[in-house]
């Protein structure tokens, strides 16, 4: 894999995706038809053959006829090795951690990051237009720092000092201690924490700093927003994609064709092959599958 890679990741091994993360992906691969986009799965079998290839690619009809969109199987001590996190990860008992799925997805992202570069996003990240930086971290706030969508090449010294930090001040019964809040402490180590002037960028530790209006117009207590219908909807003029505030939606609220919310308004601007499946009842995944762990 070059290093301009769209790169999602599933530390579970759910193969039945939701329809807001095969939207991600698919909205992906339209707002980037030049890059691969990447798609790391625990629960797929090991690829060893076009054959397999071509299995996987057709568990999910909404993606396939999308020839930059590659799955590949996440084996942890494979991706961890040569990095700050394999002893981490060797010495680490899940059974007694709290957040392990969301750990494993902090860990996941840095170690892909550090090994192949490109722009990370999670799978409730709606892409809308093309970021134009390739380094870059985002602003959730004027508080704090997105571990949500994010860019730097491959063997970036700040990607290590992510996982530095991440391992040395590693406290996994606290929420987002090693995702957001990570993120944060590196950002005001750098640089204090970056103010903006109305919607422009600024730097930090020598890369874009992107503001909060590029992925995040709609703030964290108002996720309830993209499930409203709205009277005019709104143009996102100054986003390049949408946090749509997954790990806040409790009770899994998803697109209902019909509804005319926000949400059935992206996905059908958006990604309209996973929305015509949708609404046409059709299935967006065709089996399951256990794949072997790392």
């Amino acid at each position: 894999m070059e290093g301009n890679n769209i790169l999602f990741v599933e530390t579970t091994d759910r193969m039945e995706e939701p329809s807001l993360v095969l939207c991600s992906i698919e909205s992906a691969a339209r707002v980037y038809p030049d890059r691969p986009v990447v798609f790391f799965m625990e629960g797929l079998d090991d690829i060893l053959t076009y054959s397999d290839k071509m299995k996987a690619r057709r568990q999910y009809p909404t993606l396939v006829r999308f020839k930059n969109i590659y799955l590949f199987p996440l084996r942890f001590e494979k991706l961890f090795a040569d990095t700050p996190f394999l002893p981490w990860y060797k010495k680490v008992d899940p059974k007694k951690e709290d957040y392990w799925t969301l750990v494993k997805s902090d860990a996941c992202r840095l170690a892909i990051m550090w090994k192949y570069g490109g722009i990370y996003m999670d799978t409730d990240v709606i892409s809308i237009q093309p970021i134009p930086q390739d380094h870059f971290l985002a602003a959730e706030s004027d508080l704090y720092t997105s571990s949500a969508v994010f860019g730097l090449s491959a063997h970036h010294n700040l990607t290590w000092e992510f996982m530095l930090n991440f391992v040395q001040n590693y406290r996994g019964n606290v929420w987002g201690h090693q995702g957001p809040t990570l993120f944060t402490r590196i950002v005001k180590k750098h640089c204090g924490m970056p103010k903006f002037k109305s919607t422009e960028d600024t730097e930090c530790a020598n890369i874009a700093y992107l503001n909060p209006q590029r992925f995040y117009p709609i703030l964290s207590p108002y996720w309830r927003e993209y499930f409203r219908v709205w009277d005019i909807f709104p143009t996102f003029n100054n986003s390049y994609a949408l946090h749509l505030w997954n790990y806040r939606n409790k009770n899994q609220e998803t697109m209902v064709p019909g509804s005319n919310t926000l949400v059935e308004h992206l996905y059908k601007q958006y990604c309209p092959t996973t929305y015509k499946a949708i609404a046409k009842k059709k299935p967006t995944y065709l089996y399951l599958a256990k794949g072997k762990k790392g």
